[in-house]
Protein backbone atom coordinates (compact mmCIF):
# COMPACT_ATOMS: atom_id res chain seq x y z
CA UNK A 1 0.00 0.00 0.00
CA UNK A 2 1.39 3.78 -0.87
CA UNK A 3 2.59 5.89 2.10
CA UNK A 4 0.33 8.06 1.73
CA UNK A 5 -3.25 6.11 2.12
CA UNK A 6 -1.36 4.14 4.75
CA UNK A 7 -0.83 7.66 7.22
CA UNK A 8 -4.80 8.05 6.19
CA UNK A 9 -5.71 4.36 6.60
CA UNK A 10 -3.91 4.06 10.26
CA UNK A 11 -5.36 7.70 11.08
CA UNK A 12 -1.81 9.26 11.63
CA UNK A 13 -3.27 11.87 9.26
CA UNK A 14 -5.91 13.89 8.63
CA UNK A 15 -5.97 13.44 4.95
CA UNK A 16 -4.27 11.63 2.66
CA UNK A 17 -3.47 15.26 1.00
CA UNK A 18 -1.78 16.03 4.51
CA UNK A 19 0.46 12.78 3.81
CA UNK A 20 1.08 13.18 0.04
CA UNK A 21 2.45 16.67 1.06
CA UNK A 22 4.48 15.65 3.60
CA UNK A 23 5.99 13.36 1.30
CA UNK A 24 6.59 15.92 -1.03
CA UNK A 25 8.32 18.31 0.99
CA UNK A 26 10.80 15.40 2.12
CA UNK A 27 8.80 14.86 5.97
CA UNK A 28 8.60 11.03 5.46
CA UNK A 29 11.55 8.68 5.84
CA UNK A 30 10.74 4.92 5.38
CA UNK A 31 13.80 2.83 6.69
CA UNK A 32 16.13 6.09 6.81
CA UNK A 33 15.37 7.11 3.26
CA UNK A 34 12.91 10.15 2.08
CA UNK A 35 9.76 8.75 0.77
CA UNK A 36 7.49 9.72 -2.11
CA UNK A 37 4.05 9.51 -1.47
CA UNK A 38 4.01 6.86 -3.97
CA UNK A 39 6.55 4.55 -1.61
CA UNK A 40 4.75 0.87 -1.30
CA UNK A 41 4.82 0.17 2.34
CA UNK A 42 5.63 -3.82 3.73
CA UNK A 43 5.21 -5.23 7.20
CA UNK A 44 8.75 -4.71 9.23
CA UNK A 45 9.27 -0.99 7.76
CA UNK A 46 10.80 1.84 9.91
CA UNK A 47 8.55 4.94 9.10
CA UNK A 48 9.67 8.29 10.79
CA UNK A 49 7.37 11.25 10.17
CA UNK A 50 7.85 15.03 11.13
CA UNK A 51 4.00 16.17 11.60
CA UNK A 52 2.33 18.32 14.39
CA UNK A 53 5.20 19.45 15.91
CA UNK A 54 6.65 15.81 16.77
CA UNK A 55 9.20 13.53 15.02
CA UNK A 56 7.02 10.02 15.25
CA UNK A 57 8.75 7.03 14.38
CA UNK A 58 6.92 3.40 14.12
CA UNK A 59 7.25 0.60 12.82
CA UNK A 60 4.57 -1.28 10.59
CA UNK A 61 3.13 -4.55 11.99
CA UNK A 62 1.14 -5.36 8.96
CA UNK A 63 -0.63 -3.78 6.12
CA UNK A 64 -4.20 -3.19 5.98
CA UNK A 65 -6.06 -4.69 3.05
CA UNK A 66 -9.25 -2.09 3.54
CA UNK A 67 -11.00 0.33 5.34
CA UNK A 68 -9.54 0.63 9.02
CA UNK A 69 -11.55 1.38 12.42
CA UNK A 70 -10.15 4.11 14.62
CA UNK A 71 -10.55 2.18 17.26
CA UNK A 72 -8.36 -1.16 15.23
CA UNK A 73 -5.42 1.19 13.85
CA UNK A 74 -3.18 1.19 16.37
CA UNK A 75 -3.02 -2.69 16.26
CA UNK A 76 -1.31 -2.29 12.43
CA UNK A 77 1.58 -0.65 13.99
CA UNK A 78 3.49 0.22 16.54
CA UNK A 79 4.69 3.63 17.78
CA UNK A 80 8.63 3.52 18.62
CA UNK A 81 9.78 7.04 19.50
CA UNK A 82 7.54 10.48 19.62
CA UNK A 83 9.96 13.26 20.54
CA UNK A 84 9.62 17.03 20.29
CA UNK A 85 10.39 18.85 17.20
CA UNK A 86 12.56 22.42 17.95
Amino acid sequence: MRIDLLMNKLCLTKTRSIAKNACDKGLMKVNGKTAKASEIIKPEDIVEMRLYGYMHRFRIISVPTGNVAKKDAGDYYELLAREPLE
